[in-house]
């Protein structure tokens, strides 16, 4: 069975992406110190695992239309 999301996990995902993403740009604001380090750090964790999603969807898409 093949996971998929549906348009409200969609969303979801794209507002922890934003969420962290504003976080991160707080840190920066702030020297990436204490707190401020360890939510850049989740920050490029997600970016790094987001993007190894969308590749792994881009490429199983290319792959479903060749058939």
């Amino acid at each position: 069975m093949i996971w998929r999301m549906n348009d409200n996990e969609r969303i979801d995902m794209l507002g922890w992406t934003l969420i962290f993403l504003i976080i991160a740009l707080i840190a920066g604001l702030l020297g990436f110190t204490g707190i401020a380090g360890a939510a850049v750090g989740m920050a490029r964790i997600l970016f790094v695992i987001f993007l190894i999603l969308f590749l792994v969807s881009l490429i199983t898409r290319l792959a479903r239309q060749r058939h």
